[in-house]
């Protein structure tokens, strides 16, 4: 039996998800100390894999700012209390097709379910599935975010694409140089895909989770129109939760046919060394300029803009297969890139409600958060955001 036997038993099951996960020191389980309670606490818990766990591969020449973790992280994850890492996103080829299928192996040899990646697409769409709430629950996971080729085929490695397309519709037609309107579409290959993988985890009566590595990166609110339109692909396909990460910062939360929608989890346990060099390098400066606020620090492991610094462990409760309740925990980011869950008494925990309230309504999305102890519930407050 699983570690809330009990509740089990009785029919009820905790999932926590939370945002990115880079490990980049000699003991990864440090990362999770002020958490590591809570995360083992929970029936399941899942998380977001950003770097290689392997010894094996060479860097690809395109890719930015990564890291070769490594490979005893994966049992420091399974110690800390996770139990389904998603590897689908920008990063799960930085060093090649070996790395990533050795990451895979890693992670397995400690006993956990990584998902959204594979030898080919066949296995990369394939879902974690656990037992809970008397029944099972099935984890999706893709990726929109996609240097060239990291995407499996039929017979190529690489994670489960949910690809867009990008347009820019110049606005003032006799203005050259003006800004443009930016329409994002889904790849329909994908969101068919999608919706099969969905589908037929539904019909096999268990409890779906979809997972998406995607959207705008450090800049506040923004949620482009290609999420809005797979995440309610999904929860029409019969996904029971839909949780997104990337981003870096926190995202609103839609209630859709009574279903939530977290758009971004943001970061959970990041480290970032920088250099100087680094800094200077062309790349870095243009994700520089998207943040005003964003200074380095090389004395820390933490890099990233103030916004960053808050964060969220989302908390599911599954009764007889239903979703039940649902919510999150407040958290910080400290200087040694670890989340710290926040009490109520603390001003941060307000800081990080009303940045989810303000987030929220700027990315228009008829939802509201009630504070209820440690806890934070949101709850759909118009027949708009029902329909």
């Amino acid at each position: 039996m699983t570690r809330s036997a009990e509740q089990q038993h009785h029919g009820t099951a905790v999932v926590l998800a939370v945002g990115d996960i880079g490990p980049d020191r000699d003991d990864a389980g440090e990362l999770f100390e002020p958490t590591r309670e809570l995360l083992r606490a929970a029936d399941i818990t899942f998380g977001q894999l950003e770097f290689v766990l392997a010894e094996s591969g060479e860097r690809l020449p395109q890719v930015r700012h990564t890291v070769k973790g490594d490979p005893a992280a994966a049992r420091a994850l399974a110690d800390s209390g996770f139990d389904v890492i998603s590897f689908a996103g920008n990063h799960c080829m930085d060093f090649g097709a070996r790395a990533m299928l050795e990451t895979i192996t890693n992670l397995r040899a400690a006993h956990l379910h990584p998902v959204g990646v594979g030898a080919n697409i066949d296995e990369a769409r394939q879902p974690a599935v656990l037992p809970a709430s008397g029944g099972e629950v099935s984890v999706l996971s893709y990726s929109s975010i996609l240097p060239h080729s990291f995407w499996a085929t039929e017979n190529r490695p690489g994670c489960a694409p949910m690809r867009a397309f990008t347009v820019y519709e110049q606005v003032e037609h006799d203005q050259p140089g003006t800004p443009a309107r930016i329409h994002t579409f889904a790849h329909r290959d994908d969101l068919a895909a999608l919706r099969a993988d969905i589908a037929r985890q539904k019909s096999a009566g268990r409890f779906v989770i979809a997972s998406f590595h995607w959207g705008i990166h450090f800049i506040p609110a923004e949620i482009a129109d290609y999420q809005r339109d797979v995440a309610r692909a999904a929860v029409d396909a019969g996904a029971d939760i839909v949780i997104g990460h990337h981003s870096h910062i926190l995202k609103g939360i839609e209630i859709y046919k009574g279903v939530p929608i977290f758009y971004s989890l943001a970061n959970f346990a990041m480290d970032t060394r920088i250099t100087p060099e680094h800094v200077a390098s062309k790349s870095f400066q243009e994700i520089l300029a998207l943040n005003p606020e964003w200074v380095p620090n090389y004395e820390s492991t933490f890099n990233f803009p103030p916004d960053s610094r808050k964060t969220i462990i989302a908390k599911f409760v599954i009764t007889n297969g239903r979703l039940t309740d649902y919510g999150f925990f407040p958290g910080w980011i400290n200087d040694n890139s670890q989340t710290e869950q926040i009490a109520p008494s603390d001003p941060r925990f307000a800081d990080v409600v009303d940045y989810m309230t303000t987030v929220t309504r700027q990315a228009g999305l008829s939802t509201e958060f009630r504070t209820d102890g440690d806890f934070v519930r949101p709850e759909a407050v118009s027949a708009q955001a029902q329909s």
